[in-house]
């Protein structure tokens, strides 16, 4: 196809072509074409890019080419790479796309993440050699600290989603881990990031060389290619109403349905629920082992809505999303790109919609600033306003109340009298002078 890159043009591994073969991938995405050029070479690279542009498969290719034209036995807890990532759904997708990617390779990749998994990431780490770890800062740096990783003999750094990584907190430990590296003059290093803040940036001429290629894949003008975006003017009220039929209408399979709040997600899961929906939450209180499951259920079709705050607006990547919903619109108006970024990927297109109420249409203009142009604005057609059916009765909570602990029972005094029968068990004799 003209203006297209194929892979077979970038001089890849056998091994590495036959798995990328079996994706049935054949032609870059903008940011891959503009990347591999350069990072195969062994060049430093900062690139402006969201999650479903196709950049974590940029830089698995690019390591990967890189250790297999040179192999070398490192020793155990020492890797040749290393990707640090905001979150672990983020950190589960790249060993994810990784193992798919090195299918046809020896090379071992272990991901290290917080909340679960404890012993078996330690297993995983002392028991044979390591390629590669995808891990977030926490954990690694308690692995770093019990001598369990050792960073020193790291070939290539990846950092993902850096501007994320500032906003929640994590620079200091990502210093810390990059400080235990070898000198950037003497490693290959990757930095990606959605924004590049002035902060962003500096974090980038600290981490990478001067000599490094900056790219930048433009996310607003990716999201007018490949989504719909329709807005409708709903009242907070018959929000939830607009939604049932929407979904119930158009009999949706795959839609995440993005809300602001843990609580709100809950009880809109519940109510969806209540009438027939199959549904699930994913929420930044929701357990790591559980948010596993309710993403492979939604992955496999058991569920056809996932209710989730914005710890799923980035590092999912989940085929076939056919509509994103906003039931909130986001406070935060970048959050509203990488939110509909859940849909339209890797060239496919989907569909966005957002429900405006009384208070959440006052951030349509910020959205349509950041966006760089108007979205369409309509009220809900007939079949959206349609009454609610009734729901089912006798259904159960799908959120059982928390376990009440019982005050353990404490008796005044240093020692309890013993007692000496009668009628009351309380009654105490006192002792003769």
């Amino acid at each position: 196809m003209e203006g297209k890159t194929r892979f077979h043009d970038l001089d890849l591994p056998w091994s590495v072509m036959h798995a990328i073969a079996d994706l049935k991938f054949q032609y870059c995405t903008p940011i891959q074409a503009q990347l591999l050029k350069h990072t195969l070479q062994g060049k430093d690279a900062t690139a402006k890019a969201q999650t479903g542009t196709g950049k974590s498969a940029s830089f698995i290719i690019t390591l990967l080419s890189a250790f297999l034209k040179k192999e070398v036995k490192n020793k155990k807890g020492c890797p040749r790479a290393l990707i640090l990532a905001p979150t672990r759904e983020l950190v589960y997708q790249i060993e994810k796309d990784f193992r798919d990617l090195a299918r046809y390779t020896p090379l071992r990749i272990v991901s290290i993440f917080g909340g679960t998994g404890y012993h078996k990431q330690q297993q995983q780490l002392t028991q044979k050699r390591v390629d590669v770890i995808v891990a977030t800062p926490g954990r690694l740096i308690d692995f770093m600290n019990k001598r369990l990783i050792d960073p020193s003999s790291v070939e290539i750094m990846v950092i993902d989603e850096a501007d994320r990584m500032l906003d929640m907190g994590f620079i200091p430990d990502v210093r810390r881990i990059v400080l235990k590296t070898p000198h950037k003059n003497k490693r290959q290093t990757l930095f990606f990031s959605a924004t590049l803040t002035d902060d962003v940036l500096r974090l980038a001429d600290s981490w990478t060389t001067k000599n490094r290629v900056q790219i930048e894949i433009d996310p607003e003008q990716t999201a007018a290619d490949s989504i719909d975006q329709i807005v409708y003017i709903s009242t907070e009220s018959d929000k939830f109403k607009h939604v049932f039929n929407l979904i119930n209408n158009d009999r949706l399979k795959r839609v995440i349905l993005f809300v602001n709040r843990k609580d709100t997600a809950r009880r809109l899961s519940e109510k969806l629920d209540r009438y027939g929906q199959q549904c699930d939450v994913l929420s930044g209180d929701i357990s790591q082992n559980r948010r596993f499951k309710v993403l492979e259920d939604f992955k496999n079709g058991r569920i056809n809505i996932l209710v989730a705050t914005d710890v799923a607006a980035r590092g999912l990547h989940i085929e076939n999303i056919s509509h994103v919903i906003n039931y909130d619109l986001p406070y935060e108006p970048e959050h509203y790109i990488h939110r509909i970024g859940r849909t339209g990927r890797a060239g496919s297109t989907g569909t966005s919609i957002s429900f405006a109420d009384e208070m959440s249409s006052f951030f349509i203009p910020d959205i349509e600033e950041t966006l760089g142009y108007k979205v369409t604005c309509e009220y809900p057609s007939e079949a959206l306003e349609k009454d609610l059916p009734k729901p089912r009765p006798g259904t159960r909570k799908k959120y059982p109340p928390k376990k009440q602990f019982r005050k353990k029972r404490t008796f005044r005094g240093k020692h309890r009298r013993p007692y000496k029968g009668g009628k009351n068990k309380d009654t105490v004799v006192k002792p003769e002078n």
